[in-house]
């Protein structure tokens, strides 16, 4: 244990050497490779968040860093792959993220809004209305190009990410409401997203209405019903989810379904071939994961919550890939708009909280409730719209205000999360 803490530290010098060689450099021109020593700085700190109680809250934030930066000093590395092109690699990404969000749902967390009907309105109406619009304004107002434009109103059309289920949690809101606002959303945005864009960005780049909506079954919805089978394998109070002659032929009918869909013409499809992937991914992970129960729960009696531990790095891996494949395209175009996509990704974000919360009010939710709602306002589903841009809008620059957009949300979520759990609400 010690000598791991002082692994730890000496990763804190690295980082601050790094740094002041950096400065040094930039100041004085002694010739040092800039590029390297940015690398070099972002992957200490990120280490060292890692091993740090106190950061250890950051690491996703300064793992998002690293990509960025390695995807801007050097593009390739996020280009191609012994000839694979690594944005084919998106949707599979997004799609395994939204997997993991379906395993830590249930039917009930959908239930809920008859329980409570008026806050999850509330929060769907100004999730739907307050975020595109005010997209859309900023767009305007700062001047950006079409795709870039479009981009920001792609976010803000977006529903809630699962993020902030985390934050309402840390904040003291209501979680019940805030799984179930993003729930709904997440139901409704095969309609709700196309839609606003028709309306909103149509006049900037080209929308089509179908090909949006099923590009988003196939990325969001097909794989968060599959993680909904998952949580049951994995949470499911009847007996028969541990029992072996239920997970094994489960796993491997589901496994040899998943490969036996890639080798089908999509032909046999029809106008659903567009969510072939999503069923191949589905299948597959549902396949692996009734297996990896059967090892890891049943053979080799380990913990039963092993899935809750794996998919926090799932997760930041994953975005922290996607951002990168993202950044790598746009390098050149992130250099000259960055400033201004970054004011404008602060703006959005912090207007969402603060009408999310104020209008909560003024509509008569409690401020349990309003607190919860402007979270969940607030922050959207940034893999999502940096897929649909990359799929369906066809634009690297259109994806890279979610991209900036998507980590930002994390860091505001965060401090604005524990400024309301220092002051707890009288309930």
């Amino acid at each position: 244990m010690l000598r791991l803490k002082k692994a730890f530290d000496l990763l804190k010098y690295i980082t601050l050497l790094a740094v002041v060689l950096l400065a040094a450099t930039l100041l004085f021109g002694i010739g040092l490779p800039v590029g390297l020593l940015v690398i070099i700085a972002t992957v200490s700190f990120a280490l060292y968040c890692m091993g740090n109680p106190k950061l250890k809250g950051n690491a996703f934030t300064a793992w998002v860093f690293v990509s960025v930066s390695i995807a801007m000093i050097c593009p390739p590395a996020f280009g191609t792959w012994f000839g694979f092109d690594l944005k084919y690699l998106m949707t599979p990404l997004i799609q395994t993220i939204m997997f993991g969000m379906g395993t830590t749902l249930s039917v009930q967390d959908f239930s809920r809004v008859i329980a409570m009907p008026w806050p999850v309105f509330v929060g769907f109406f100004l999730q739907y209305t307050v975020m595109p619009f005010v997209g859309l304004g900023l767009a305007i107002l700062f001047g950006f190009e079409p795709e870039i434009a479009a981009g920001i109103v792609l976010i803000g059309s977006c529903p809630g990410g699962v993020a902030s289920n985390l934050m309402a949690y840390l904040a003291g809101g209501n979680v019940a409401l805030s799984v179930t606002m993003t729930s709904c959303s997440t139901l409704l945005s095969p309609v709700m997203t196309p839609f606003l864009m028709k309306f909103l960005a149509g006049r900037m780049v080209p929308i089509n209405f179908m090909e949006m909506m099923l590009s988003i079954l196939n990325m969001i919805i097909v794989p968060i019903v599959a993680g909904l089978i998952a949580n049951r394998i994995l949470y499911g109070k009847n007996a028969r989810y541990g029992a072996i002659k239920f997970l094994l032929p489960l796993a491997l009918g589901c496994l040899t379904a998943g490969f036996g869909v890639i080798y089908i013409d999509a032909g046999l499809f029809g106008s659903l071939a567009v969510l072939k992937t999503g069923i191949i991914i589905g299948l597959l992970l549902v396949g692996i994961v009734a297996l990896l129960k059967l090892i890891i729960t049943e053979w080799l009696h380990g913990p039963a919550n092993w899935m809750d531990k794996t998919l926090p790095v799932v997760s930041m891996t994953g975005i922290c890939f996607i951002i990168g494949i993202i950044t790598a395209r746009s390098s050149e175009k992130l250099l000259s708009v960055g400033l201004l996509l970054i004011l404008a990704s602060v703006l959005h974000n912090t207007i969402g909280y603060t009408l999310g919360y104020w209008l909560s009010r003024f509509l008569k939710l409690n401020v349990i409730d309003s607190r919860t709602v402007a979270i969940e306002v607030g922050m959207q589903n940034g893999g999502m719209a940096s897929g649909l841009a990359m799929e369906v809008l066809k634009s690297a620059n259109a994806a890279l205000a979610p991209a900036i957009f998507g980590p930002w949300m994390n860091v505001s979520g965060s401090i604005l999360a524990a400024w309301w759990h220092r002051k707890p609400v009288n309930k």
